[in-house]
């Protein structure tokens, strides 16, 4: 999730597109949010590991 949030910020800042660029980051911090969850132990979505 997160390297799909940033492939979708680097194609909306070279086309200008300004709708990827706001799907990017919140896939990132998303993406960043249940990683770090994931790794602290915490169960996320009924898993205990998120990958």
């Amino acid at each position: 999730m997160i390297i799909l949030g940033i492939i979708l910020l680097v194609i909306g800042f070279v086309t200008g597109i300004s709708i990827l660029w706001t799907i990017g980051i919140i896939l990132a911090v998303v993406g960043a949010i249940l990683w770090a969850l994931g790794t602290m132990g915490h169960a996320v979505a009924g898993r205990h590991h998120y990958w």
